[in-house]
């Protein structure tokens, strides 16, 4: 029999019955609609910081023809937003990776599948931070020395904290304003580019310009290589599910607002890429590494350099909505897993304020993101944590996805909320497991193309040796803290909880006949 939410014994909240069945409290404000879970999610993938993570690399590694990267990892997310879509609308819980792979099998595993996700997604945030502070020099017209910018990152996690701090409410405004901005500038420079200042024809996405040669003359290496960097714009549609605890009728709105998130931000991020290299001047000074900046070296040559602080100040509203947003999800997912009991210092973390935002989950995300700043001061370690950040990332979709298609074909798991698809679903699954396991090989194969030229072998092994680094660590406070058997205990609790909720809906009906 499917989860069924009963009725809530005082205010009659369907979520919150779901959410006392699946053996919570609701303790954060629920107050997000669709449209506030969308703007969490765009903000997160956001089309300004994902054009900005991708474009130059890919062009360096694969000429203009690295866009047609782009339609293929889109469609190779979408596989991954199904699985993900199946699982929100049965369990639309904070902490997706850990509560789903702790029920599909088991305490081990889902507790591993949250460490892994809410380490990449705190050092997310140290990324995106430090790739925000250089927009911030630029707008005042400053040169940045390491520290500074380690200081200015610092300051832009903090400032995110206090937002985050004030509530869900507060968030999603400022999210949703920071992401109206980036969205209208995008399209209409993305379009205005295309429509009026191409200085090339479509033709040349058929050209690499010789950038292959970095990649030994292969192509094919070239292209791999770019499939593992576009990657990096597809992510974050999972701070949808980070705030499902406080989206009303989660079940339904969380699947559709993933859908929207991706789907809206991979096409911006494709219009615009397209429309960047047929403006830009000179392609070639691009694979050459002479134009570091692509993408404003199109648009200020297309409008004129009284574009550049405008410009400027875009880029930076999406770097402050994404980190905002980024931020928040997580301190939902530490918050997650601290009321369970199962993350170092669950006590304090697992704390929410009289706003109802999870502030013990915010201070311990920002004292981890902060502390990878440090990194920031060596631009070769720097650049270790991106790699690690970017391979970290496509781990846990490979994990959720593997484990919803173990639980599928050993009958233990039939999906029971708003969204059940059958055997398409079992076949879709199988394509996603097979995407998410070559993006998380080809993102960790360690190639000297996208390291900085002299970077050190570490840096070049970064994302293996980072995504291992998180694994090891994972695996001994399993072994010496034990935290699947306090999961084990609640998750009795929570059959319980199922049974009594599925006895008072029998009761209900049997009183109706």
């Amino acid at each position: 029999m499917p989860d069924l939410p009963s009725a809530h014994p005082e205010t009659g909240d369907a979520d919150a019955a779901r959410l006392t069945d699946l053996g919570y409290t609701q303790e954060l404000d629920r107050s997000l609609g669709v449209l506030g879970n969308i703007a969490m999610g765009f903000a997160v993938v956001s089309p300004v910081v994902a054009l900005y993570a991708v474009s130059m690399v890919g062009t360096m590694i694969a000429g203009p023809a690295w866009v047609w990267a782009l339609p293929i990892v889109l469609l190779g997310q979408c596989l991954v937003v199904n699985v993900y879509s199946e699982l929100a609308s049965q369990w639309p819980l904070a902490g997706g990776p850990y509560q789903w792979g702790r029920r599909l099998l088991g305490p081990s595993f889902g507790w591993m599948s949250g460490w892994v996700w809410q380490f990449a997604v705190m050092f997310g945030n140290t990324t995106v931070a430090y790739l925000a502070a250089p927009w911030v020099f630029a707008l005042v017209g400053a040169t940045p020395t390491p520290g500074a910018m380690v200081a200015v990152a610092a300051g832009i996690l903090l400032a995110c904290m206090l937002v985050n701090a004030y509530g869900i409410r507060i968030l999603s405004w400022f999210v949703s304003l920071g992401i109206a901005a980036e969205a209208i500038a995008s399209v209409l420079v993305g379009f205005a580019l295309l429509l009026f200042f191409r200085e090339h024809g479509f033709a040349l996405f058929t050209e690499t310009l010789g950038a292959e040669e970095l990649s030994g003359g292969s192509t094919a290496a070239a292209f791999l290589a770019v499939l593992a960097v576009a990657g990096w714009g597809f992510i974050g549609f999972d701070a949808c599910v980070s705030t499902a605890e406080e989206t009303k009728d989660a079940g339904r709105q969380v699947p559709r607002a993933m859908w929207w998130a991706l789907l809206s931000v991979g096409l911006v991020v494709i219009l615009n890429a397209m429309a960047v290299a047929l403006a830009h001047p000179s392609p070639q000074a691009v694979v050459a590494g002479e134009d570091l900046d692509p993408v404003t070296t199109a648009v200020t040559t297309a409008f004129g350099s009284w574009s550049d602080k405008p410009f400027v100040a875009v880029v930076l509203v999406g770097f402050l909505a994404c980190a905002m947003a980024s931020q928040g999800g997580a301190a939902r997912g530490v918050y997650s897993l601290a009321r369970d009991g199962v993350f170092p210092f669950s006590r304090q973390v697992r704390r929410v304020n009289r706003r109802q935002a999870p502030i013990g989950g915010l201070v311990a995300s920002t004292l981890v993101s902060c502390t990878g700043l440090l990194l920031g001061l060596n631009a070769t370690a720097i650049g270790s944590l991106i790699a690690f950040g970017t391979a970290a990332t496509f781990l846990p979709f490979f994990l959720v996805t593997l484990a919803a298609l173990i639980a599928r074909l050993r009958g233990s798991w039939t999906p029971s909320g708003h969204i059940r698809q059958g055997r398409k679903g079992t076949f879709l699954n199988v394509l996603a497991v097979l995407w998410t396991a070559f993006e998380v090989a080809n993102v960790c194969w360690p190639r000297a193309v996208l390291a900085p030229p002299g970077a050190p072998w570490y840096q070049i092994w970064a994302g293996l040796l980072g995504t291992g680094a998180v694994i090891t660590a994972g695996l001994v406070y399993l072994m010496v803290r034990k935290p699947q058997n306090t999961l084990r205990a609640a998750r009795a609790e929570e059959h319980e909880s199922q049974e009594d909720g599925e006895g008072r809906v029998d009761a209900l009906a049997a009183e109706r006949l």
